[in-house]
Order: structure tokens, then sequence, then C-alpha cells
């Protein structure tokens, strides 16, 4: 009869559809944790600490690859003049400083620029004043690179300067002058054998390393040499000014 045939075809039986084994997926859970907080804490600290090492690190390689340079290897024939300090020695942050007005004035405030260092009592004998000469010298010996070099005069004793003394520090590029008593001083900065403190000069780096020792009645010309070998080695990462 007109219309009686579907257009959809015929239900398979049932017994002629393939069954599919069903699978069930169990997800993990993570377990809690159960550690004790304290070594939670102990391994972000010494995650911390080994991080501040490596930061440490990265930043004073190109110091010590530029020292290792000039001062290790070297061509032939090339020799430093002044003692080179190795290790080289920072300064004390509790190294007691004071100005000459009796502002107490912090170690770490010397950082930042290469300091040419005297030590002398407030009295400033002959050879003293020898010392300070040469090293407004070596300073101005530099040239172009004496801005990246600071004098500084520590004073080993609270004794007055006088006048003249006070005058002739105050130059047009004047020596800053800070007192330190000898014995703390003694902690960082070590004559050589058989010297005293006052009979050098000291050369510290811009992140306060004590790292070289002028002789005792140095010849100017060979100290100006190495100077200018530190100078150039560290021209990569230093800058004037503090």
């Amino acid at each position: 009869m007109f219309g009686s045939n579907s257009s959809a075809p015929a239900a398979a039986p049932l017994d002629a559809v393939p069954l599919e084994p069903l699978s069930f997926t169990v997800h993990g859970i993570a377990a809690p944790d159960l550690a004790d907080p304290a070594q939670h804490a102990a391994r972000r600290t010494v995650s911390g600490r080994l991080k501040m090492l490596l930061v440490l690190a990265v930043c004073a390689a190109p110091v010590v690859a530029s020292y290792f340079t000039y001062f290790v290897i070297r061509p032939e024939g090339r020799s430093n003049y002044s003692s080179l300090i190795q290790p080289s020695r920072s300064i004390p942050a509790a190294l007691p400083l004071q100005a000459l007005d009796g502002r107490v004035v912090a170690a770490t405030s010397l950082r930042g620029q290469w300091l040419l260092v005297a030590v002398a009592p407030s009295t400033c004998d002959a050879a003293c004043d020898k010392r300070l000469f040469m090293q407004r010298q070596l300073r101005q010996m530099l040239g172009r690179e004496k801005d990246r070099l600071d004098k500084l005069w520590l004073v080993t004793d609270n004794g007055p300067l006088t006048p003249a003394l006070q005058q002739a520090l105050a130059g047009p590029v004047p020596v800053q002058v800070l007192r330190v008593p000898r014995e703390a001083l003694a902690a960082w900065l070590t004559p050589e054998p058989g010297r005293t403190l006052d009979e050098h000069l000291y050369l510290v780096d811009p992140m306060g390393e004590w790292m070289l020792r002028v002789p005792a009645a140095p010849e100017p010309g060979r100290v100006k040499r190495d100077l200018e070998r530190v100078l150039r080695a560290s021209s990569s990462w230093d800058t004037p000014g503090r």
C-alpha cells in the first residue's frame, strides 16, 4: 500500500551488535605531603643560599678573570712590581672608621672606586708627607684613567692635623681622611715582613678587596705600570665614580 514502507533501516538484532569491553581509568591523586614542615624550611634555606652563592660567583667572575689574566697568565717577561695579595682581603664591614669631625663612616661606603691608601698617624712626619705626595703624583700619572682612583689616608690615632696639612690635603682632588684604630686596621692590611703599616701604599679594588701592596720606598714609574695594568684589566666592569 502507498506509504507503508519506511525509509529508516531495520534495526539489527541485538545479538549481531559487537560488544566493546568497558574500561575504567583511575586518575592518580597526589598523596598528601606528610613531611615535617621544618624539613621543608631547611630545604628552602639551603636552596636560597645556593642561589645567592651562584649570583655572587657570577658577579665576581669578571674580577677574578681579569686579575688572573694579568697577574697569572701573562706573557713571558711581564711581572708585577707590587705584591699581589692572594687571596684578596675584603674590607671588614665592622671596621671602625670616623671622619675628622667624629662622624661614623660605614666601611661599605668605600666600595665602588679604586682606592690608593696611605696609613700614618696624625703627626705625619717627612716619610708620611713623601708618601702622600707620591699618592697624589701616581694618580696624576694615570692620565685619563685617574678619575677611577681615589686617594685615602687612614689616620691611626686621634691627634689633630695641622692647618697647613689640612690645606694641603684639600686640593683640587682632595684626599679622603678617615681615622681608624691601628689594631683594627691591622686585621685587614698587613705590611711586608720586617716593615710597618706606615711604610706602604695599598691598592683596594671597587669591591672593597685589598689586592695590591706597594713596596716601601717604591719606584713611581714601576708602581704606575702596576696601576695601569689593574685598571686596564678591570675596564670591562668598572666605571669612574663611586
